[in-house]
């Protein structure tokens, strides 16, 4: 079963399977003589049981033409009818509009755990605030060139062990004495990624819109039929990343620049308000705009 990061990418695969089914068909059909060929009405389009990606147009506000599809799209040979825009790279999403997007790289959430080892710095700390939710330890911040930003641990991340310590129904202090009490020189964590978000691939319409109204972080409400809303983005969700960039702490205005410059396929990663809202319970805004690590990932 193929995976796509958004309906706009389903629906041009299914066009572009289509039309290679077709294509295949024909060019195994017997060859017809131009006299037993039907004559084509004026302003039709020629002979074909499907729409070309051109008979498109602006589809579902999209703005789509080969031209776009091939600029987004590295296509893999075809080996058979059910495979046409298969790409590696991101869980072997097929993704014909979006094509191989950094930002979806940026924001993959993994499946499984992963290990991290981390040293402290001149100042004995390692950049992380914890919070205990449901019997679980998660990261509620991640200071700006610390230690535990350079490891890539971000916001939302559920530590499972703590140097070979399982976590499981420790409370917030007791988290944070561990990591007080451990070496300097090699702290041994065991991560999971982000189990309370969700990422959501768009695409800008026309006019440079994917179709939500946010306010402090939060979004709002839906544009109908805009590709937030196709795509299943929710309200009363708070955006925590976009194109894998942390935003948590940004004032509106900066959001809306990063969401402005962002290229046309774009990624946000969202949380459940009432989650968002006790996981950074006691930390003033200032904190998260000023300390919490707000810099593009690499991939």
């Amino acid at each position: 079963m193929s995976l796509y990061p958004s309906l706009e990418d389903l629906k041009v695969d299914k066009v572009m399977r289509a039309q290679a089914q077709f294509a295949q068909s024909t060019s195994s059909a017997p060859a017809i003589t131009e006299a037993a060929s039907p004559p084509v009405t004026q302003g039709m389009p020629s002979s074909s049981l499907y729409p070309n990606l051109e008979g498109l147009g602006e589809y579902m506000g999209l703005s789509l033409n080969s031209d776009e599809v091939q600029k987004n799209l590295a296509l893999v040979p075809a080996v058979d009818n059910q495979q046409v825009a298969v790409l590696s790279g991101v869980g072997g999403m097929v993704r014909p509009v979006t094509g191989t997007d950094t930002g979806i790289r940026r924001a993959e959430i993994r499946p499984g755990l992963r290990e991290v080892i981390l040293c402290k710095d001149q100042d004995s700390k390692v950049g992380l605030r914890l919070r205990d939710i449901d019997n679980g330890v998660f990261i509620q911040l991640v200071q700006a060139n610390s230690p535990a930003a350079l490891a890539g641990l971000r916001f939302g991340d559920q530590i499972l062990q703590i140097n070979g310590q399982n976590c499981a129904g420790w409370s917030t202090d007791k988290a944070h004495k561990a990591l007080k009490v451990a070496a300097e020189q090699r702290i041994e964590l065991i991560v999971r990624d982000r189990p309370f978000q969700r990422t959501v691939t768009m695409h800008k319409d026309s006019s440079g819109h994917v179709g939500f109204i946010f306010k402090s972080g939060r979004i709002t409400s839906l544009v109908k039929d805009g590709s937030a809303a196709r795509n299943g983005l929710l309200t009363e969700h708070y955006i925590c990343e976009i194109n894998g960039q942390n935003v948590i702490g940004l004032k509106d205005p900066q959001i809306k620049d990063i969401l402005t410059t962002s290229p046309s396929a774009m990624t946000i990663t969202i949380m459940p308000k009432v989650i968002y809202e006790h996981m950074i319970k006691r930390m003033s805004s200032g904190l998260l705009r000023s300390a919490m690590d707000h810099s593009v990932p690499e991939v």
